[in-house]
């Protein structure tokens, strides 16, 4: 059997901190985050809402949207680098929201790069003949961890979940994935749990050691390498070029990023799917929620190949190519 996507679901809370309000937090303005990012608002959790609060309605979404019950469900893996505990794994209180009484269920962290692990881990479970529906499902209160005191990193994040049933199928599904690490830069992106680290305190302006701090150069040089290599490995793999490829649904960090990456692939601009304006960068669930959107819009229609690629914290990358 193949692992097919079969439904898809996403969901961002209603509060929205536009561009004019980051100004007023902050010394920046419109302009200048727009032509560095691209993104003019992002939407927030409310406080009293968490990761596994928007993990649940992107998940139903995603089983509604299959056609599904949760009864349906034989697991359900979810990333996030903002858990709402260590322990129990945010996908286990997703398990119990949802009513999956037939799901195992398990957390892991690829940082952005997420959702393609995920795809790339269902597949095995799917072509090992272990589990027939599996929900894959990416969420980040990443405004929780953010320094709304540094503008270099402040503008770029947002709050979302986003999820995909992967299913055992007849149909072409997954295609081909490409996953990996590069460890040595890892420091490049940090959030601190237990560990305590005076030089990693210190580089923060607000000195919380759990908030999100970031080397934005070595990270953009890292990731339009990364996307594009990715990108093409999963194309040539398969035999294809990008003559064959309907679309693109890249991580929505920042336009720069994308647009850097989309040059060096040597693709067009009607290509890629984009809504980071929108959201800005919401982590793993930047790609789920764009692929939701770009299904719900027809960009994605039944028998399309589209490559999914992404790159994150760790330093890690993923991309896949998929048959709608």
């Amino acid at each position: 059997m193949n692992a097919k996507i079969t439904g898809v679901g996403g969901y961002v809370p209603e509060k929205v901190y536009d561009n004019a309000y980051m100004e007023s937090i902050v010394d920046t303005n419109d302009e200048w985050i727009t032509r560095r990012t691209g993104i003019k608002e992002r939407h927030i959790s409310a406080d009293n809402e968490y990761t596994t609060d928007m993990a649940t309605i992107a998940a139903k979404r995603a089983i509604e949207n299959a056609g599904l019950t949760p009864e349906d469900i034989d697991l359900i893996m979810l990333a996030t680098v903002t858990p709402d505990y260590f322990t129990p794994a945010c996908a286990c209180i997703v398990q119990s929201n949802l009513g999956a009484v037939n799901a195992a269920a398990f957390d892991y962290n690829a940082a952005c790069s997420g959702f393609v692990t995920g795809l790339t881990i269902a597949e095995q479970f799917i072509k090992a003949g272990t589990y027939k529906h599996i929900v894959v499902v990416c969420a980040d209160t990443l405004s929780k961890a953010t320094d709304y005191k540094d503008r270099a990193t402040c503008v770029l994040f947002g709050d979302a979940a986003g999820a995909a049933v992967v299913s055992a199928s007849e149909e072409q599904g997954i295609i081909a994935t490409d996953i990996g690490a590069d460890g040595s830069s890892g420091h490049a992106i940090t959030s601190l749990a237990y560990r305590n680290d005076e030089e990693e305190t210190e580089k923060r302006i607000s000195h919380r050691k759990d908030t999100i701090w970031m080397a934005g150069q070595a990270v953009m040089k890292f990731a339009v390498k990364a996307m594009a290599d990715a990108s093409a490995r999963v194309v040539n793999s398969a035999g294809l070029t990008w003559d064959d490829i309907a679309l693109v649904v890249p991580h929505q960090a920042n336009y720069r990023i994308v647009e850097s990456a989309v040059k060096r692939m040597g693709i067009t601009d009607e290509k890629v799917f984009l809504n980071l304006e929108k959201y800005g960068n919401t982590s793993a669930s930047c790609i789920p929620v764009a692929l939701t959107e770009a299904v719900q819009q027809g960009r994605i229609k039944k028998g399309n190949k589209v490559v999914l690629v992404g790159f994150g914290g760790g330093l890690t990358w993923g991309a896949a190519l998929i048959e709608w």
